[in-house]
Order: structure tokens, then C-alpha cells, then sequence
């Protein structure tokens, strides 16, 4: 499974991957998820937000243990965020089969839809949809880099828009949602252990900040003439990598839109987006709020024009405790496994889901702690610990 998802979407200057929601790559890799559930004999359905499901029992009768994670990637990302998810659930399943387990619950793997918000730029959009986090007013206006809303881009790749919407009926018919997911740190590394379960995603958001100036000449226009918002920007960038450093949480510029944008110009428009998490809300509230302080003082210094508007926010995900509970008691139950449980920085529609439905998440060590990069990286035996705690978590869940 793993050799026939690996060349997907994948760019050929960087190493990375490009699998952008409703786009070629992503087509293809739904195909090959298609393939993956009927070679199964597995009931396949597209729910109306476009999120693949594959079933195994009645689809119907409730108290479903589905697992599963996401397929598309994002800029020049790794093989495994999100892609490891979905292979070791299929994985796990054929290794129950292998087991002969008695499966006294339905059964369900998913792939939803553009988890990581690269194309337009809001993540999780699958299961916000799903849950109702995500007004289907508000996702008509999402529009990617090359002015393509949402609804466009749906149609193109065959779905409807006109049926996006949220899905209790579907929520309802689950009991239990457990993702596995490749280590986005070092946590595991450092204590030496192959497999984790997550105990909290930390409370994050992303805002986008607007410096607007004066456009001139690069050459002709003397120092004390200039409006350059980049100068504020570059300060706010600095400001933000000192309240994180303060405060023990994570702060990071990574996009950046310049007009003019030439290089014999100086900008009218400096836009930058930040992404921020803290380990609770009163530091990330504290953190952002340091940055924001900096970023205006900064451009005022400057005569420069500053609009903050923060684009998507995700409070603080503490998982369902008895149901993490039970995957330590699982994994935990006659063998010597020692499972840590440990928090996270990075989302996850389980962390989406968590508030509809029972959720979890299994992480699987990654040796660097790189992820969002085309070096993200896990051992092959390591994922196969990772395939078979899961599937004993399965087995627990939805066997007897």
C-alpha cells in the first residue's frame, strides 16, 4: 500500500508533496482509497463533504468504531502526516482478519478531506463541515491563492457543493473515533519508546497580519521618506519569536505576501500570517496579544497602517479520557508495552470530532521530530508497531 501511495502528488524539484484539496493528486489519491475499501469488500461511500468512508458491518446499526486520518499534504510536505493514518488503518484491519477477530461493532476508515487548509487556507475543513464548526455560508467563501472558492473547486473535481453541510446523522452512528498518526516532535524519541497516546492538542490559531505603506521607488527615495511596512513586519516577526521564547509555547511567521512585490519596489502591502500554540489558552492569549502589542507599536513608529484578523482558532482538545484510558489498558494488557501519554502542538480532526464523539490518537515515533517537511521520517518497524497497536486497540474496541 505504502509504495503504491508514495509517488502521489509528490513534487520532483523538492522531494516533497503537493496533494492540495480537490485538485489532480488529490483525485488520485481518493482513487486509490476507493481501491483500497473494495479490495477489502468493503462498503464504500463519499459523505456530503466529500470525506471517504469505508465500512465494514452495518453502517446503520451504530456504536461504530471508525479510525482513519488524511491523504492531502501540505506545500512540500512528508510522506507521513496524515497518509501513515490511513495505510495502518487499512493495515490493521487486515490484520484482524488475519486474527480471525469476531467484530461485534461496525467498523469504519476514513479519509477526510482537506485536513491540512493548504489550498484555502483553513484546516480540518472535512470534519468542520462534519461536526457543524464550519457554516456553509463561511466555506463558500473560501477562496485559494488564485481566487478558486471552494464551491468551484468541488464542482470541478465532480461533488456537489450545494450539499456541504453538517452530519449529525453520520456522528450519531459512531462510539468511538481513534486516529493514528506519525509523531509531529520528539517526544517519543526521547524517551525511547515506538508508540504514544495523545492526552491533549494545545489550544492554536492562525491570524493574519496586513502592514500597508507607501510603493516607491527602491533607488530614488531616500530613508527618512519611506512607509515600508516590511521594516514593521520583520520587527513583528522578531517580536513573536521572543514572546513564544517566554512564555514556552510556539509562534511562527511561515507565509508571507508582498506588493508590489519587486525588487526595485519598495511594498505598498506586507501580509503575514502567523500560526501560534501554547499548552493553554491564558499563555497562547498572552503570547498572541504580546505579538499584536509589538506589531502595532512598530508600525506606528513607521506611519504604517496595521489590520489584525485572526482566520481560524481551535480551543484547547483534552481527548475522552476513559476512551484513552482503555487504549493504555489495551496496549498495556499482557505484554511489557510502556505507553506514554503525552500532548501535542499539531490538530487533528480528532481534535475536530472530539466535541461530537468520543475520540483518541495513537502516535508513532518519529527519530528527528521533523513533520511538514519532505525529510519527515519513521522507521519501518516502528510503523508496524504503530499497525499492530492499533489494530489491537480495534480488536479491543470493536471485538470480542
Amino acid at each position: 500500500m505504502w509504495a503504491e501511495l508514495l509517488p502521489i502528488g509528490r513534487s520532483s524539484a523538492s522531494g516533497g508533496y503537493r496533494r492540495y484539496a480537490w485538485t489532480g493528486a488529490d483525485s488520485e489519491c481518493r482513487e486509490w482509497f476507493k481501491e483500497q475499501a473494495e479490495a477489502r469488500g468493503l462498503v464504500y461511500e463519499v459523505d456530503r463533504n466529500g470525506n471517504q468512508w469505508a465500512w465494514l458491518g452495518d453502517t446503520a446499526a451504530g456504536d461504530a468504531v471508525v479510525t482513519g486520518s488524511h491523504l492531502d499534504s501540505v506545500p512540500d510536505g512528508g510522506a507521513f502526516d496524515g497518509p501513515l493514518g490511513v495505510v495502518s488503518s487499512f493495515a490493521a484491519l487486515d490484520e484482524l482478519r488475519r486474527r480471525d477477530a469476531h467484530f461485534t461493532k461496525p467498523l469504519a476508515i476514513v479519509n477526510f478531506g482537506d485536513e491540512e487548509g493548504a489550498r484555502f487556507g483553513l484546516a480540518c475543513v472535512g470534519s468542520r463541515l462534519a461536526s457543524g464548526q464550519l457554516g456553509i455560508e463561511q466555506a463558500h467563501l473560501l477562496t485559494d491563492g488564485d481566487g478558486v472558492t471552494l464551491p468551484r473547486a468541488m464542482e470541478a473535481a465532480g461533488y456537489d457543493p450545494d450539499a456541504i453541510g453538517p452530519d449529525p446523522e453520520r456522528l450519531a452512528r459512531i462510539g468511538a473515533f481513534v486516529e493514528l498518526h506519525v509523531e509531529q516532535g520528539r517526544a517519543l524519541d526521547l524517551s525511547g519508546d515506538r508508540v504514544g497516546v495523545a492526552s491533549a492538542i494545545w489550544p492554536h490559531g492562525r491570524w493574519r497580519f496586513d502592514f500597508r505603506g507607501e510603493a516607491n521607488h527602491a533607488g530614488t527615495t531616500r530613508l527618512v521618506d519611506r512607509r515600508d511596512p516590511m521594516l514593521s513586519y520583520a520587527e513583528t516577526v522578531l517580536a513573536a519569536r521572543r514572546e513564544a521564547e517566554l512564555a514556552g509555547a510556539v509562534a511562527t511567521f511561515g507565509k508571507i505576501s508582498v506588493e508590489p512585490n519587486g525588487v526595485n519596489a519598495i511594498p505598498s502591502l506586507v501580509r503575514g500570517w502567523l500560526d501560534s500554540r501554547a499548552e493553554d489558552q491564558a499563555t497562547l492569549d498572552a503570547v498572541v496579544g504580546g505579538i499584536e502589542k509589538a506589531a502595532r507599536e512598530y508600525a506606528d513608529a513607521h506611519d504604517i497602517a496595521l489590520d489584525v484578523v485572526r482566520e481560524s482558532f481551535t480551543p484547547v482538545v483534552e481527548f475522552d479520557h476513559a476512551l484513552r484510558d482503555e487504549l493504555t489498558r489495551i496496549l498495556g494488557k499482557d505484554t511489557d508495552l510502556k505507553v506514554p501519554v503525552l500532548g501535542t502542538g499539531a490538530g487533528h480532526d480528532a481534535g475536530i470530532l472530539s466535541g461530537h464523539i468520543p475520540t483518541a490518537m495513537l502516535f508513532v515515533r518519529n527519530p528527528t521530530g521533523v513533520s511538514h517537511s519532505p525529510a519527515e521520517f519513521a522507521a519501518e518497524d516502528d510503523c508496524l508497531a504503530g499497525g499492530l497497536a492499533l489494530a489491537d486497540v480495534l480488536e479491543g474496541l470493536a471485538c470480542t
